[in-house]
């Protein structure tokens, strides 16, 4: 049998026990159901960006007599890699031989200081002079991801009279603007 002195002890280890219940059921109450889950941002910046892989020879091979009288032409190639849908503009220098513009451009003579005059083309009629973006036309176009192939089209143009033997150079400069 419990005493009367026993009942507020009992009382008070009853209501203590009571609420040690209730908290443990309002912490469950709390914590929720699993799983859960939450959301986060994934992010990539394209940037516009295009690369200039020149170097190819334009080479016009060896010159004859004909020179005098006759043009020679040649071709090469470099190759624009642009991120897609960039756009770009590439323009071509004089050369580095002292006298050149865009619109008379020379070869120098490694061993003399004679010049053989050429001239660089957009198209492969010989049409329209490859400049600068001041003198001359530029050529555009869209980048796709992957390289593509641009062509130079060149003459070395007739002399009126022959140059002196020796191997002409020039070197020329090829700028993307994007």
């Amino acid at each position: 049998m419990i005493s009367n002195r026993a009942l507020p002890a009992l009382s008070a280890c009853a209501a203590l026990a009571a609420s040690a219940v209730i908290g443990v059921a309002s912490f469950s109450a709390q914590a929720g159901s699993s799983p859960q889950s939450s959301t986060f941002l994934v992010s990539l910046t394209v940037q516009k960006d295009c690369t200039i892989t020149a170097g190819n020879l334009l080479d016009f091979g060896t010159a004859t007599s004909s020179l005098i009288t006759t043009a020679i032409p040649a071709t090469t190639t470099f190759s624009v890699t642009c991120t897609n849908t960039t756009p770009y503009t590439l323009a071509l220098d004089k050369g580095d031989t002292t006298g050149s513009t865009i619109l008379s451009r020379l070869l120098l003579g490694g061993t003399t200081a004679a010049k053989v005059p050429y001239q660089l083309y957009t198209d492969g009629g010989y049409g329209t002079v490859w400049g600068d973006g001041t003198n001359g036309s530029t050529v555009g176009g869209t980048g796709n991801g992957h390289a593509q192939t641009v062509t130079v089209n060149g003459k070395a143009l007739s002399t009126g009279n022959m140059p002196a033997p020796d191997t002409y150079t020039s070197t020329e400069t090829v700028t993307i603007t994007f």
